[in-house]
């Protein structure tokens, strides 16, 4: 069973760029969601295809939820990862953004079908959002690590030599997907606060953002999360 459903054809794109995150392990304080979800809010999106469930999740992990109305059954919803095209105005090129729940199983497969996406819509680079839990202070500037297939792009985000081996989730598994198929691509994390890691973290969300405005040249108008990031922090430190 093919685990893509495409909504539509495949979008003509200008020289778009990937960008994606997934609830779970790979994002603490939802800093990652929080960043992709503002770049949803803003631009002009189109659902492109999703990924069928069935295949990727444990359900008894990942549970469906349900509508029920007058004592009838409405609806149905499924853990998914919705994959959509972003235009903004005046820029350059395009995005193509995949959003939704880290995969129970079948990690490898679940990249492909990811990647087969991104390669019918003429993807050119893959960005990804994670976020950590850490020893930093919520006053602070927010930390940004990471890492990219190619020392070219290492160097223009100005990552430091950061060694490590150990467990990871399906980001590391995705960037290194992208490797296996030659396509330049990045990992973004933001570090947040270990004590305040139980609530959404605006103020990470806004500082992965940004990072990736300067990557791909599109600017994101994120009024709303400047001041909640202004409002988390204030509120943390009371």
């Amino acid at each position: 069973m093919d685990s893509i459903i495409w909504e539509r054809e495949p979008p003509e794109l200008r020289s778009p760029v990937l960008v994606a995150s997934f609830s779970g392990w790979n994002d603490a304080a939802s800093a990652a969601g929080t960043a992709l979800g503002a770049i949803g809010a803003t631009l002009e999106t189109d659902l492109v295809a999703r990924i069928d469930p069935e295949e990727f999740f444990d359900f008894q992990a990942n549970r469906p939820t349900i509508e029920i109305s007058g004592g009838t059954m409405q609806n149905v919803e499924w853990p998914d990862n919705l994959i959509v095209s972003a235009k903004a105005e005046g820029a350059e090129r395009d995005l193509l953004l995949i959003s939704g729940t880290e995969p129970s199983t079948r990690w490898r497969t679940f990249c492909t079908s990811v990647l087969d996406v991104a390669e019918a819509c003429g993807v050119e680079a893959v960005v990804t959002f994670g976020s950590l839990i850490a020893d930093v202070a919520h006053t602070r500037p927010v930390p940004i690590t990471g890492l990219a297939t190619d020392d070219a792009m290492i160097e223009q985000l100005g990552f430091e030599d950061v060694a490590y081996e150990g467990p990871t989730g399906i980001l590391g598994i995705f960037h290194a997907a992208c490797r296996e198929r030659g396509l330049a691509a990045a990992s973004l994390w933001a570090a947040v606060p270990h004590y305040a890691a139980a609530v959404p973290n605006p103020k990470a969300g806004l500082a992965l953002l940004r990072r990736l405005e300067g990557m791909i040249g599109i600017a994101v108008e994120a009024s709303d999360l400047e001041e909640a990031a202004v409002a988390f922090e204030h509120q943390v430190t009371e």
